[in-house]
């Protein structure tokens, strides 16, 4: 699984980086999300699934 943050659609509201901070940091310009990883290593599926339902905006996204 791959995931990548939609940098048009993410609005800051920092609860990706909450619900799985192995994955995802906060720039320090704009506090909107960036990945740390591309590819999920499989312990952190059930994370970076939480953290795009999670997303209001949907801005966190998953590619299988």
């Amino acid at each position: 699984m791959r995931i990548r943050v939609d940098e048009d659609v993410c609005q800051g509201h920092t609860l990706c980086a909450m619900n799985a901070p192995a994955l995802f940091d906060l720039r320090a310009d704009d506090g909107h999300a960036v990945t740390l990883v591309e590819e999920v290593p499989g312990e952190l599926d059930a994370a970076a699934r939480l953290a795009a339902r999670g997303c209001p905006e949907r801005a966190v996204v998953i590619e299988e």
